[in-house]
């Protein structure tokens, strides 16, 4: 491991215990993708077995849940239109978009950031203070510690990464998404996703796994596996700001970011 990259790791809180130990741990086919989990405890760690060697790791369907917000009607002329776009006009589009109550109340839209053809797109919540203030993503202390994340993997904010949120505007007092707000930005992100066309999706944060995969199970019940969204494979962790607040769980987001690289060269 390079000195630069166990910088990052100790400033993530992870310290020697997660240090890489070379290539051929690395390249061991330690994709989490069968089975079911040994033990249904929230805080429990998911135990799957892994593929065979030379077996790319299964995509498991999505699961049901009560949330439905993210269901797109494709009978919805203005979600038709919205998938018509291109970029420019996209950008525009949620620029005015008064579609919900929250246009009105944010100082401005927090589009996305990044490289528009990448492989990875990273999936958060809703824009923050800062973010609301700098109309950018992911930026403050949650953000430092997401680019030390990535830095840590090989990765780097707008090479080959895009970052962005399911909402586009921020709720006020950075209240809790409501469905009804969801599913009206819904159409924007899944038009990046469809402009992007990337390889692997990165949800972080409890709102947006909800958004993305319809459910209501917790981060902790979905780790470890590969979901998809719109034929998309996708994986569950932790946000950022959360890790700030429960240091403990740094450990848990940096399995999950190692079984994400893992899991994008299978692809």
């Amino acid at each position: 491991m390079s000195e630069r990259r166990e910088r990052y790791l100790e400033e993530m809180g992870l310290g020697p215990v997660w240090k890489l130990r070379g290539p051929k741990r690395e390249q061991e086919p330690r994709i989490l993708g069968q089975g079911k989990p040994v033990e249904t405890r929230a805080d429990a760690p998911v135990a799957l077995k892994p593929p065979p060697l030379g077996r790319k790791p299964e995509i498991l369907p999505p699961v049901p849940g009560l949330v439905g917000a993210a269901k797109l009607d494709l009978a919805d002329e203005r979600a038709a239109r919205i998938l018509r776009m291109d970029w420019p006009e996209l950008k525009a589009t949620v620029k005015g978009c008064q579609a919900c109550g929250l246009r009105k109340t944010c100082t401005q839209t927090v589009f996305g950031v990044g490289d528009e053809q990448a492989d990875w797109l990273l999936v958060g919540e809703a824009p923050g203070a800062e973010e609301d203030a700098r109309g950018e993503p992911f930026v403050g202390q949650a953000g430092r510690l997401l680019d030390n994340m990535l830095t840590a993997i090989g990765l780097k904010r707008g090479e080959n990464v895009y970052i962005c949120n399911v909402l586009k505007c921020r709720p006020p007092g950075n209240r809790n998404p409501e469905p009804f707000e969801v599913g009206q930005c819904t159409p924007h992100l899944l038009r990046q996703l469809e402009l992007i066309k990337p390889k692997l999706i990165l949800a972080m944060g409890r709102f947006a796994v909800q958004a993305l995969l319809d459910t209501q199970a917790s981060i902790a019940s979905l780790r470890g596996r590969l979901h998809r969204y719109q034929g998309v494979p996708l994986i569950v962790t932790y946000h950022p700001a959360y890790l700030l607040r429960n240091l403990p769980d740094k450990a848990k987001a940096w399995e999950d970011l190692c079984f994400a690289r893992r899991s994008i060269v299978a692809l």
